[in-house]
């Protein structure tokens, strides 16, 4: 096509060249991840809160293979870190220290300031997962608004014992964001079936709520690995495209 030929080079070198034209396929990953006081609990293995950030550094590092940019928010009731994207494996390893070593200033959680701050920061479409377990109400309006312009991906952090309790006796609980605490007996089956009920409920309304935003979800579990579910997902996706 002679509207590719590049004459001022053409002319300097004496000989025809052509201009190659390739997408621009740089993208730009942003990180949401709940720091609040629920994230701080596991009964397995590991914490929430640690598993969130490994899937975090295995994301970021893959983002950066292939020359992508990545950002994070860290948030609890509030925003309480914002890094800009950006690429390499030096600002991927700072973000990951300071993911590791923040010690947030609120235990509530509020999914909402984190999506407004989305909304602000990233101008053109981009990849945005949110991870948290989503123990927070009212959000479904931000949530809307941040997937009809970024490709939204949420990972859903859960543990066992927030759904289901053994029968031990009386047991002291205590409400990691408010502090608030009180004793339940979970000798009466009635009362441990009444918890589960309430718990799963709540777990089948988020679901729900994603399914309807067409926000694509990853259940991740404590009691679990998450490399699988994740390739799983990927892999999904891809076939998908």
């Amino acid at each position: 096509d002679i509207r590719s030929i590049d004459w001022n080079v053409t002319a300097r070198t004496g000989s025809p060249h052509i201009k190659k034209f390739e997408e621009e396929r740089e993208q730009t990953l942003m990180l949401l991840v709940d720091v609040s006081g629920s994230e701080d609990f596991g009964t397995q293995y590991k914490f929430k809160r640690e598993i969130a950030a490994e899937i975090c550094a295995i994301v970021a590092f893959s983002a950066i293979r292939n020359h992508d940019k990545v950002g994070m928010i860290l948030f609890s009731d509030d925003v309480e870190l914002f890094i800009p994207p950006k690429k390499g494996r030096r600002h991927v390893l700072r973000m990951i220290r300071d993911l590791y070593a923040h010690a947030q200033s609120n235990r509530g959680t509020n999914i909402s300031a984190a999506l407004n701050r989305v909304l602000h920061v990233l101008k053109r479409r981009s990849i945005v997962l949110l991870i948290s377990d989503f123990m927070a109400d009212a959000y479904e309006r931000p949530l809307r608004a941040v997937a009809s312009r970024h490709d939204t991906i949420a990972i859903h952090m859960q543990d066992p014992r927030e759904e289901e309790l053994p029968a031990l006796g009386l047991v002291d609980l205590t409400d990691a964001e408010t502090g608030e605490t009180f004793t339940f007996d979970t000798r009466h089956a009635a009362a441990r079936e009444s918890f589960t009920r309430h718990a799963r409920t709540h777990q089948a309304q988020t679901v729900e709520l994603l399914r309807r935003l067409r926000v694509d979800r990853v259940g991740i579990a404590t009691d679990e690995g998450y490399v699988e579910p994740l390739i799983q997902f990927f892999r999904r996706r891809s076939k998908k495209r």
